[in-house]
C-alpha cells in the first residue's frame, strides 16, 4: 500500500499528463459539511447509453466474483442500492451504512496476471464486494490491502477496450480512500483529504497537479476544460467553496451545482479527443440521511431512493430493480421506493 504526492514541477513535465489519454470520463468528490453532513457525487461520462437501472440488493446474497472455477465467494452483510452499467455490473452505490462505491475510468490501470491461483474477482463486481462487505472505509482498506483477490478484466460490451478502472469509496464519517492498479500493483491512498477523483492522471500525479492550481487559487482563475485534470481542480475547488448550510435540502443543492459543474455537456463529440463523452447521469448519496438520489440528463426531474424505507432484510428483502429505459429516459420524481419491481438478479460479467 502506498500513499505519496509527487512535486507539480515533475507531474508538469511528465508526457502523460501533457496528452489526456482517458478514453471516457467521469468525476467523483465528497462534500463534508455541517452537522457531520457527508454527500458524494458522481458524473457518468460516457460515450454511449451504459444501460443504467437502479437496482436494490438485500443482505445474505450469495455472491461469486464470476472469474472461472476458482472465483472468490461471499455472502452480502449489508444491502445497497446500486446503478447498474448494462445489467451486469455495479457502477456506483451506496449500502444501509453509508459507504459508497463509485468506478471510473482510468486508462493507465494495469492488473495482474490472472493465473487462477488467486481467487479472481470481475471487475464488474468489484464495487459490489466492497459495498456488500464493508461499513467503512477503513474496514474496507485494511481487507483490500490484503488482496484477498486478483482483479479480472474484460471488454466493455460492444467495444474491443479493455475496462481500466479505478474505485473511490467513502462513508458516512467522511473517510476516503482511492483504490488503483498500477504496473501490475494495487495502490491505496487512504485519507479522508482524498475527496476528489476523474480519470488520467493516476491519482498521485494528480494530487500533485492540483497543487498547482491550489496555489494559484480558484478565485483567480480555474482549468476550464472537459480534461480530467481540470475537472478536477474545478471540483477540489468548489467542493470546499460552497457554504456549509444546516439545511440538508441546501446541501444537497450545493453538492448537484458542483457536479454539474463539472460535466461535460450533452452531444459534446471531439474527434481527435475521444477522452471528451457526454454525462449522461448524475448520482449524489446523502449518506447521512441515507438518501440516493439520480439525475438522468435526458429527463426534467431528480428522483431518490430512502434507503431507510426499504426492506434489506435477508429474510423477507426481495432484489428489486427501478427500470429507468433507453438512455434512462424513463421519467420519475420524489421518493421512487414505491417503483421499484421484484426482479431476478443480473448476473455480473466475467469469465
Amino acid at each position: 500500500m502506498r500513499r505519496s504526492v509527487t512535486t507539480c514541477t515533475a507531474v508538469l513535465m511528465s508526457a502523460g499528463v501533457m496528452v489526456s489519454s482517458a478514453a471516457y470520463a467521469c468525476t467523483r468528490f465528497v462534500y463534508h459539511g455541517a452537522n457531520d453532513e457527508v454527500i458524494t457525487a458522481r458524473s457518468m461520462d460516457w460515450k454511449t447509453d451504459v444501460g443504467t437501472n437502479i437496482w436494490m440488493f438485500p443482505r445474505g446474497m450469495s455472491r461469486s466474483g464470476e472469474a472461472g472455477p476458482n472465483s472468490i465467494q461471499w455472502t452480502s452483510k449489508y444491502g445497497s442500492v446500486i446503478a447498474s452499467g448494462y445489467d451486469i455490473s455495479t457502477t456506483d452505490g451506496m449500502n444501509e451504512a453509508g459507504l459508497v462505491a463509485n468506478v471510473l475510468w482510468l486508462v493507465e490501470s494495469s492488473y495482474p496476471k490472472y493465473d487462477g491461483k488467486m481467487p479472481g474477482l470481475s471487475i464488474a463486481a468489484w464495487a459490489q464486494y466492497v459495498l456488500d462487505n464493508f461499513a467503512t472505509v477503513d474496514e474496507a482498506v485494511d481487507a483490500l490491502a490484503k488482496e484477498p483477490y486478483t482483479i479480472v478484466t474484460d471488454n466493455v460490451p460492444g467495444d474491443n477496450k479493455l475496462a481500466t478502472l479505478h474505485l473511490s469509496l467513502s462513508d458516512a464519517g467522511g473517510d476516503s480512500a482511492i483504490i488503483e492498479y498500477i504496473d501490475g500493483k494495487q495502490v491505496i491512498h487512504h485519507s479522508r483529504d482524498y475527496q476528489v477523483m476523474t480519470n488520467s492522471p493516476t491519482y498521485e500525479k494528480q494530487l500533485a497537479l492540483n497543487e498547482y492550481w491550489k496555489e494559484i487559487g480558484g478565485t483567480v482563475m480555474l482549468p476550464g476544460t472537459n480534461r480530467a485534470s481540470d475537472r478536477f481542480a474545478r471540483a477540489a475547488f468548489y467542493v470546499n467553496a460552497i457554504p456549509k448550510s444546516e439545511d440538508p435540502v441546501e446541501a444537497i443543492a450545493s453538492a448537484f451545482s458542483v457536479i454539474r459543474n463539472v460535466s461535460v455537456p450533452f452531444g459534446i463529440s471531439t474527434p481527435d479527443q475521444p477522452n471528451i463523452s457526454s454525462t449522461r447521469w448524475r448520482t449524489v448519496a446523502d449518506q447521512k440521511r441515507k438518501l440516493y438520489f439520480f439525475e438522468s440528463v435526458l429527463t426534467p426531474n431528480i428522483f431518490w431512493v430512502d434507503l431507510t424505507k426499504l426492506n434489506f432484510s435477508e429474510e423477507t428483502g426481495k432484489v428489486m430493480k427501478l427500470d429507468l429505459g433507453p438512455n434512462q429516459t424513463h421519467i420519475y420524481a420524489g421518493v421512487a421506493n414505491g417503483q421499484f419491481k421484484e426482479t431476478e438478479p443480473f448476473k455480473f460479467l466475467g469469465l
